[in-house]
């Protein structure tokens, strides 16, 4: 065997780059935001043994959804790419690029066993440049195809070194051999068909037997020798027991790995429906024939790559229902050549023969598990699959491209022009096809061009411009895919999807009602795993989250989900969304019950673990919720709602030993989000709780800078200015809050009080508490200051009169009754003096009293409430892509609604001490979020 030279490996990576250079300028798309984008298994955090648990996609391989695509090293090469560059597709596509070079070499490698040095060069250059290899090289899922090629043809070449220059067997190339081939199969299942090349390349090249003389010679010489070793007369022959001792060898291990790859899917096939493969769930004899018809179209790709499509699903080649079908004939013209070359390869003995028995090897016996003759896969055509197949078409061609130039000098010409079209057209076939995988909408779209029959194309444009929030266009393409398959109740889906996030619910329900009917009847009790999708039952979760916005539904909506789970028990998404319904119709025990199941099915889950820390909180039970958000942040250390929601559960606690803990979570989650506000603005409130006024007035800055506005941290901020004896910084926040929200009334009051004790404008402050009046009669502490600016003006009467409507409407609060009786007094000596008012600067009452926290002088009379602003947990719930439900914080919708939660401290006798009674308000804003 001729080796590789440095000059052909040089041209070959020279080609691939010039071929797919611009593969480097695509993202992620198709099944790539599966694989990828979704997949947890790439994260660090995820422990490695995960890899090996779940399946291509990261769907745990013992769950019915679960595709039972079992490639573990594939998904850890996506994950260095992770470690290194995160989610940058242009490593994913360079590490792609590189490996389909290092397959061409191998494979020219495997070429020079059979054919010369030129003609093994063409026909990797063949391999490298043929178009239907895009899939597999430039979509990043097309990984699985790459790497077990590698380790594929790595095994055959390490087994053709099992013979030793004596005939006797070499072991250790043989031990290396099944090595790669369980390498090669943990990337991708078809590495296994290595096997049976390694079993036709022993039997016909290695022992060099012909059909004719195994028939003839070899098997009556077993079945003799088989008889008289049952006589106990005779003996294999040498060279015949190495030949079988090595057979068994390989097939020992095959059994083996089988066995092996049975209990990874325990035992069970994935779930497909009649839209991934329509002829899997037909009748005899449409199932056969179409299957069957298959053969020549994924050969015809092969030889003609002019037309190619991501996706041959649904209705793209219709169904062959009938013998008289045109299409039967290119089906038998298929076998006719097929059987043909097969004669021709195992009747001959020479080099010719040879050649093309391990061509045709190669392109049959890899095809063989994506054939659906032996049983059904997820897809009628797949062009990736076709990337081993096709090595064996181009040594059959390089090797015909051979045969003919080796005629006269006409034809040698004639050859040499045809290689150099076909290797010209196919490279640039190949360039430009790459550009249609740029995006999601790129490649759908090009596909649609080929066929207009798939409704999943027509579907996963509109999900493409759904993507880009372009609903209206996006409609109209769902819309299309439901003429194109009315059955379709994952296109009827679509719609009703579409129709909700333009805000036309009614049309979005009888969409999804439409959907509905298209499902199985239900029968209590019955599971419905092999005739329904997974993904199809989200059709009553949609419908129920449509619905449950209407608060006379929710008992409807309940019903929906029961429906869902009558038909899976373990369908977890029902239990999600029914527990989070049940929040809202305030059944915390049973949204428990319905979490607590949920994470029976999928207790690694964070956002479970979550969503029943929200449920203790609706029980009052702070200490349970902060251990399910901390079990959240175990299985998620950078869960973001777990970190900001037991971070204010740590706050609202009051324990100075939590506090530390409670600052790192929201110092990590503003990293994790560092746009939103109310992350610094509670990291300003921690500060505040531990005295520390200029890192709380550096986050309050921070979070208003963020949110213009923000209610909360604008006052919060003005009132530690007032508390630091910054009265003067407090005006303009002070002004910013009311320009913004004029009705805010503690921002009045402290507004009026700063005029009142620091700027002594009286009129003013006045303004402030009339204007809380107008809003408000019976707000006590802003009629309680008005009677204070009376009282400023030497308005005795009137401050009097002041003082008596506001003790009717707090008749319990002494700190009026002495007031009111002080001002009287003064009232009665000014009438004994013969005066009507007070002169002026006079001071009837004592003098003005100190504020405990600022030292400044305040109003007898007055009295202030402070405020905290804080986000709290809140169980509304919002819906994540492909079905995954998460509660949300509060801070994420609905930002103007507060709830007032007073707590009262008296601070010093206000007559004794002349203080003012300051009352601390905790207000705290409950922001819901929803879909």
């Amino acid at each position: 065997m001729a080796e590789v030279t440095l000059k052909e490996i040089g041209v070959l990576m020279c080609v691939v780059v010039l071929c797919y250079w611009n593969s480097l300028f695509c993202g992620f798309v198709f099944d790539d935001v599966s694989a990828i984008l979704d997949n947890k298994d790439l994260h660090p955090s995820t422990p490695i043994k995960k890899l090996f648990q779940n399946d291509f996609w990261g769907t745990p391989m013992s769950e019915e959804r679960s595709h039972k695509s079992y490639r573990p090293l594939t998904v850890l090469t996506f994950r260095l790419n992770y470690l290194f560059t995160e989610l940058n597709a242009v490593s994913y596509h360079l590490l792609n690029l590189l490996l389909h070079a290092v397959v061409c070499v191998i494979f020219l490698k495997v070429c020079k066993l059979f054919l010369d040095n030129r003609t093994s060069l063409i026909a990797a250059l063949l391999f490298a440049v043929h178009p239907i290899h895009t899939e597999a090289v430039t979509g990043v899922v097309g990984r699985a195809e790459l790497l077990s090629s590698i380790f594929l043809l790595a095994a055959f070449l390490s087994y053709t070194k099992s013979k030793g220059s004596d005939n006797s067997i070499v072991w250790t190339p043989i031990a290396a051999a099944v090595f790669l081939v369980a390498v090669a199969t943990l990337c991708k299942e078809q590495g296994i068909t290595v096997v049976g090349i390694c079993c036709v390349y022993e039997v016909f090249i290695a022992q060099g037997y012909t059909l004719c003389f195994l028939c003839s010679t070899t098997l009556p010489l077993l079945w003799e020798t088989a008889v008289q070793i049952l006589l106990g007369k005779g003996s294999i022959p040498y060279s015949l027991l190495q030949t079988l001792l090595k057979l068994v060898v390989l097939m020992f291990s095959t059994l083996l790995l089988v066995v092996i790859r049975v209990q990874v899917i325990q035992s069970q096939l994935p779930v497909f429906t009649r839209f991934d493969n329509p002829a899997a769930v037909s009748t005899t004899p449409a199932r056969q024939l179409t299957f069957n018809y298959l053969l020549p179209v994924n050969a015809w790709l092969l030889l003609n790559p002019s037309e190619l499509c991501c996706d041959w699903t649904m209705g793209t080649i219709p169904l062959i229902e009938s013998f008289l079908d045109v299409r039967n004939l290119a089906t038998l013209l298929f076998f006719c050549f097929l059987g043909n070359l097969v004669i021709y390869s195992v009747r001959y003995s020479g080099d010719s023969s040879k050649t093309v028995l391990m061509g045709l090897c190669l392109m049959v016996l890899p095809f063989i598990p994506a054939s659906n003759l032996f049983f059904p896969v997820g897809f009628v055509v797949a062009e990736r699959v076709l990337y081993v197949p096709s090595m064996g078409f181009c040594i059959l061609v390089a090797h015909g491209w051979k045969k003919l130039s080796s005629k006269s000098n006409r034809w040698r010409k004639l050859s040499w022009i045809f290689l150099a079209l076909v290797l010209f057209t196919h490279a640039v076939k190949t360039l430009n096809r790459n550009w249609d995988w740029e995006s999601e909408y790129t490649l759908f779209m090009s596909a649609l061009k080929v066929n207009k029959n798939n409704a999943k194309l027509w579907n996963n444009v509109g999900h493409a411009l759904e993507n880009e929030k372009n609903y209206e266009k996006a409609l109209r393409f769902f819309k299309q895919a439901t003429l194109v398959q009315p059955d379709d109740i994952g296109a009827h889906m679509n719609v009703g999807r579409t129709y909700k996030n333009i805000n036309r619910s009614k049309e979005a329900e009888e969409s999804y009602l439409i959907a509905k009917s298209l499902m199985p009847q239900v029968i209590p009790g019955k599971r419905y795993a092999a005739r329904v999708a997974p993904n199809h039952l989200n059709v009553y979760i949609n419908l129920a989250n449509l619905i449950r916005a209407n608060e006379s539904r929710l008992e409807e909506a309940d019903q929906l989900y029961r429906q869902a789970i009558s038909m899976r028990p373990d369908f977890k998404q029902a239990y999600i969304s029914r527990g989070e319904l049940l929040l809202k119709m305030n059944k915390p025990l049973e949204a428990k019950e319905a979490y607590l199941r949920a994470l029976e099915l999928d207790g690694m889950n964070a956002d479970l673990w979550y969503n029943l820390a929200i449920v203790y909180i609706e029980l009052k039970d702070p200490n349970e919720a902060l251990r399910n958000f901390n079990q959240a942040l175990e299985l998620n250390r950078r869960h973001k709602l777990a970190l900001f929601n037991s971070a204010l559960l740590m706050q609202e606690s009051g324990n100075p030993k939590l506090r530390p803990e409670a600052k790192r979570r929201l110092l990590t989650y503003v990293e994790e989000e560092p746009h939103d506000a109310n992350g610094y603005f509670n990291l300003g409130m921690l500060a505040m709780d531990e005295k520390k006024d200029l890192e709380a007035e550096k986050w309050m800055k921070k979070a208003i800078q963020l949110q213009h506005g923000f209610r909360s941290a604008l006052f919060n901020l003005a009132l530690l200015y007032s508390q630091t004896g910054r009265e003067l910084d407090a005006l303009p926040v002070l002004e910013e809050l009311l320009q913004y929200y004029p009705d805010h009334i503690k921002g009045l009051i402290l507004k009026g009080d700063i005029l009142m004790n620091q700027k002594k404008d009286t009129k003013g402050a006045k303004k402030c508490f009339e204007k809380i009046l107008e809003m408000d009669p019976n707000n006590v502490q802003g009629k309680h200051n008005l009677c204070v600016v009376y009282f400023e003006e030497r308005d005795l009467f009137r401050a009097e009169k002041c003082l008596v409507e506001t003790l009717a409407l707090a008749p319990h609060e002494e700190y009026i009754q002495r007031h009111l009786s002080i001002v009287r007094s003064k009232i009665m000596a000014l009438n004994a003096a013969g005066q009507t008012t007070l002169p002026a600067g006079a001071q009837s009452l004592p003098e003005g009293q100190e504020n405990h926290s600022t030292g400044k002088k305040k109003t007898q009379f007055e009295k202030l409430k402070e405020e905290k602003d804080i986000p709290k947990m809140n169980p509304s719930t919002k819906r994540k892509n492909k079905g995954q439900v998460k509660t949300k914080s509060q801070h994420e919708k609905n930002a103007d609604k507060e709830i007032k939660q007073k707590s009262t401290k008296e601070i010093k006798d206000i007559e004794n001490k002349r203080v003012a009674a300051l009352k601390r308000l905790e207000e705290i804003e409950r922001i819901l979020s929803g879909e």
